[in-house]
C-alpha cells in the first residue's frame, strides 16, 4: 500500500505522486474553504491552512502541467451561501499569493523586474500595509451614495450583505469631500477589535455559543439574516483597494488610498511606501513588532506595486495579481520526542521515511508526525551534499525541534544530541522493499553522475504497492475517470486477481461472464446486480476516452495532465505519439527535435516518453489496451483570435514587451509558443537583433512580422 503523500517533500514528488497529492489537497482545501467562508467555523488555524495552500502552489510550480481544474489556486473563497442573494462582481475579487521569507520577497520583486524588463539598479516603489484578519467586502457607490455591499464569495460571485454593511459605522452611506467618480467600488476588510471581541463573547456567554476568534465573530456578524443583530456587533472597516471605477484620477496606489480617507473611509495608518526590498522587510519587521499592541488581528503584511500603470502591465497570473503579495508572519516551533521512523512506499516505488513524534502543540495544532524526506536527510546531509543540522543525524528517542512552515507536515529542524542515551543507535535505511522484498536502489543520473536522493523499490511491475497505485491513477478523475471504480475497488480487484494492470479493466466484464467463473462480481461482498452493471457500463463509456486523458492515465513519469494535453494537441492520435516517441530514441532524428520543440515539453519529458515507449513490457500492455480502447483526439479550443491554434516563435531583443509578456499574450489568444523554428512554425515575431531563427524562418518561407505587426495582428 502507498504511504501518505502529504509526508513526501515537494522536491521529491514524482509526477504521478504529484497528481494524487494535488487531488488530496483540492479536496481538503475545498472542505476547509466551505467551513471558513460559508459557515464561519474554520476547521484548522491559519498557519495550517496556509501550509496546505503553499504546498499546493509549490507542487503546481514544480508540475505546472498537472494543475487541476478544481485547483485551490484557481479558486478564491468559496461558493456563496444560498442564504443570501448572489451578486456578480464587476471586477473579480482575487486573492493574493503568499511569501513566507525574505527570500520570497526578493523573488517577488525580481519577477516583477524581469516581467517588466527593468534593470536591476532601478527601484520599484511598493506599498506595505498590515494584512487584516477579517472578512473582505466590496462596497459600491453610485453618484456618491452606497447602493450595495458584497462579500468576496468565490471571487466572481459574492453574497449581497448590503443591509448588514450599512450598520458598520466606518462605512459611509454617502461619500464626503469632492472628486469621487460617479461609479466607485471600495474594497476593504471588516474586522473586530480585541477589546470588542472579548466584550461580545462575555455578553453572549449565557447563550452557550461563543466565537473562537475576532475573525469568526466579524464574519458571523456580517452574515446574519437579521441586520438588527449585526447592528449590535462592534464591527470596524479599513479601506485598501477598489473594484469598478468610472474614473481613476490617481496614478499610484498610495494616492488612491489617500483619497479614500478624504471621501470618508478609514485607512490603515501603518501603510508605508517603500523604495526597495530592504525597506519592505524593515516595515515588515516593524509591523510584526507592533502586532501584540495593535488591538486587532493581522497575519502578515501586504505589498503592492505603487504605480498603477505598472500594475496594469503586470496583470494577473491564475487567481493572483502579479503586482501584489502577502508576506505572512513566521512559523512556530516546538520540541518533542522522535518515537519512531516509519518507511512508506509510493506508487513509483519511492521509499519515504516519516518521523512519528510524541504529540505536541505547535501554534494551536497537535502534531504527531513530520517528514524526513530521504535517507540522506536522516543522516544530516542535504540534497546537494551539504551538512544540515550541522551534520547531526536523527535517531529514534531523540529530542527534536519541529517547525510548521510552508509544508503540510512539519519538518525537523534540529536535534539535541546531548540528550541521547547510551543505547542510541544510528537509523539503518532498509535495503529491501517492505512490500515485495525486492532490492532498494538509488538511481544514478547518467549525464551528471549524481546519485538520486530518493530510494526506490526495484520490483517494478511485481511490486503490489506500485501496481495498485498505477491502477488507481489510470481510473482517477483527470485520467479515465471511471465512475464507481475508486481506490477501494482498485485495491480489492488487485488482491482478488481480477485486475492486475489497467488493460485488465476492459476485459473485466467479459471474464466476469465466462463459464466456470465460480464467483462473478455481483456475488462478491458489497456488490449486486445493479452495482455490477453500473460499473461495467462506466467502463464501456471510457472505451473512446479522450486522448489526453488516456496519455495521462498511463502514468508516464513527468507527464502530468497539462503535458498530456500538449502531447494530445501536437499528435493527432496515440499511434502517432507512440511512433514519434519510439523514433525519438535517436536524438538526431526529426521526431526528437519536434518533440523537444513543443513549448512546455523539454528534454526531461522527452526522455521519459522515449523510456516508456522503449520498454517492451509497456508495449505489450498497451497492445492489449488498444485492442479494447480507441482514444479520441482532443477538440480544438474555440477562439476568435487570428492566432488561435497557430505555433508562434518570438526571437530577438523585444522592446515593446518582455518575452514573458509576449508568451502570456500568445497563450491567452490560443496560440502555441515554441522555442525554435521548424516546418510546423506558423509565425515568427522578430525583434531587433534577430539572428539564426530569422534566417531559418526565411529559408522555410514562414510568415515573419515585427513587434508592432504582432500587436496589430492580435488586435484584429
Amino acid at each position: 500500500m502507498a504511504g501518505d503523500l502529504n509526508e513526501v517533500p515537494v522536491g521529491e514528488l514524482e509526477s504521478e505522486q504529484a497528481v494524487a497529492e494535488l487531488k488530496r489537497l483540492a479536496t481538503t482545501l475545498a472542505k476547509y474553504d466551505k467551513h471558513y467562508h460559508q459557515r464561519d467555523k474554520p476547521l484548522v488555524d491559519d498557519a495550517e491552512y496556509d501550509a496546505l495552500k503553499r504546498r499546493n502552489l509549490e507542487i503546481e510550480a514544480r508540475f505546472p502541467d498537472q494543475v487541476r481544474l478544481d485547483s485551490p489556486s484557481n479558486r478564491v473563497g468559496y461558493t456563496p451561501s444560498e442564504k443570501f442573494t448572489k451578486y456578480t462582481h464587476a471586477v473579480p475579487m482575487l486573492s493574493l499569493d503568499n511569501a513566507f521569507s525574505g527570500e520570497d520577497v526578493v523573488d517577488f520583486v525580481t519577477k516583477i523586474r524581469r516581467f517588466l524588463g527593468l534593470p536591476k539598479e532601478q527601484d520599484i516603489p511598493i506599498t506595505a500595509e498590515p494584512k487584516i484578519d477579517g472578512l473582505s467586502a466590496n462596497i459600491r457607490y453610485e453618484h456618491g451614495k452606497l447602493v450595495n455591499g458584497v462579500t468576496r464569495g468565490d471571487g466572481q460571485v459574492g453574497e449581497n450583505i448590503t443591509q448588514n454593511l450599512l450598520t458598520v459605522a466606518d462605512i459611509p452611506h454617502e461619500l464626503t469631500g469632492t472628486g469621487w467618480p460617479d461609479i466607485m467600488e471600495v474594497r476593504g476588510e471588516v474586522y473586530m477589535a480585541h477589546a470588542d471581541f472579548a466584550a461580545l463573547n462575555a455578553r453572549i456567554a449565557d447563550s452557550g455559543r461563543q466565537f473562537a476568534n475576532p475573525r469568526n465573530a466579524a464574519a458571523g456578524s456580517l452574515r446574519q439574516l437579521d441586520a438588527r443583530i449585526t447592528a449590535e456587533r462592534p464591527l470596524k472597516f479599513f479601506a485598501y483597494a477598489w473594484g469598478e471605477m468610472s474614473d481613476i484620477s490617481s496614478e499610484t496606489q498610495m494616492e488612491m488610498v489617500g483619497k479614500f480617507e478624504q471621501w470618508g473611509f478609514k485607512i490603515n495608518p501603518l501603510m508605508k511606501l517603500c523604495a526597495n526590498v530592504d525597506a519592505l522587510l524593515e516595515v515588515y519587521g516593524a509591523i510584526d513588532d507592533q502586532r501584540s499592541s495593535l488591538g486587532y488581528d493581522i497575519d502578515g503584511v501586504v505589498y503592492k506595486v505603487n504605480d498603477l500603470a505598472l500594475q496594469t502591465r503586470l496583470g494577473f497570473a491564475s487567481r493572483f495579481p502579479r503586482w501584489a503579495m502577502a508576506h505572512k508572519f513566521a512559523a512556530e516551533q516546538a520540541t518533542t520526542t522522535l518515537l519512531d521512523i516509519e518507511i512508506q512506499l509510493g506508487r513509483t516505488g519511492a521509499l519515504t521515511p516519516v518521523a512519528k513524534l510524541k504529540p505536541v502543540n505547535v501554534g494551536g495544532v497537535m502534531v504527531s508526525s513530520a517528514t524526513l524526506h530521504n535517507a540522506d536527510y536522516i543522516r544530516g546531509i542535504g540534497s546537494s551534499g551539504e551538512a544540515i543540522r550541522e551534520g547531526r543525524d536523527l535517531r529514534v528517542g531523540d529530542k527534536v525541534t519541529i517547525q510548521r512552515a510552508g509544508d503540510v507536515i512539519p519538518q525537523i529542524v534540529d536535534v539535541d544530541v546531548s540528550a541521547r542515551g547510551p543505547d542510541s543507535v544510528a537509523f539503518e535505511f532498509p535495503t529491501k522493499c517492505p512490500a515485495c522484498d525486492s532490492h532498494v536502489v538509488r538511481e544514478v543520473n547518467e549525464k551528471t553522475g549524481k546519485v538520486d536522493v530518493v530510494s526506490r523499490c526495484a520490483g517494478g511491475l511485481i511490486c503490489p504497492a506500485q501496481a495498485v497505485e498505477k491502477i488507481k491513477h489510470f481510473v482517477s478523475r483527470n485520467a479515465l475517470d471511471i465512475e464507481g471504480f475508486g481506490d477501494k475497488q482498485a485495491e480489492a480487484f488487485y488482491l482478488d486477481g481480477l485486475v492486475k494492470n489497467p488493460a485488465d479493466i476492459f476485459t473485466l466484464e467479459e471474464r466476469d461472464s465466462e463459464k466456470g467463473n465460480l464467483k462473478p462480481l455481483m456475488a462478491r461482498d458489497g456488490w449486486g446486480v445493479t452495482s455490477a452493471k453500473k460499473l461495467f457500463a462506466a467502463i464501456n463509456e471510457r472505451r473512446d476516452a479522450d486522448l489526453n486523458r488516456f496519455i495521462f492515465g498511463l502514468g508516464i513519469r513527468h507527464v502530468g495532465d497539462g503535458t498530456a494535453k500538449l502531447l494530445a494537441r501536437n499528435y493527432d492520435s496515440f499511434e502517432k505519439l507512440s511512433a514519434a516517441a519510439i523514433e525519438a530514441a535517436d536524438e538526431t532524428s526529426t521526431a526528437w527535435l519536434d518533440l523537444v520543440n513543443i513549448d512546455g515539453i523539454g528534454e526531461t519529458v522527452a526522455h521519459s516518453l522515449v523510456d516508456f515507449f522503449g520498454e517492451s513490457h509497456n508495449l505489450e500492455v498497451l497492445e492489449k489496451m488498444l485492442a479494447q480502447v480507441s482514444p479520441t483526439p482532443m477538440e480544438e479550443v474555440a477562439s476568435g483570435s487570428p492566432v488561435s491554434g497557430k505555433t508562434v516563435v518570438f526571437t530577438g531583443s523585444l522592446e515593446l514587451f518582455t518575452r514573458d509578456e509576449a508568451k502570456a499574450m500568445a497563450e491567452r489568444l490560443g496560440a502555441k509558443v515554441a522555442g525554435s523554428v521548424s516546418k510546423k512554425t506558423d509565425l515568427l515575431v522578430a525583434g531587433p537583433g534577430a539572428g539564426s531563427k530569422l534566417k531559418k524562418a526565411q529559408a522555410l518561407e514562414i510568415e515573419i512580422t515585427d513587434e508592432q505587426g504582432w500587436l496589430d495582428l492580435i488586435k484584429q
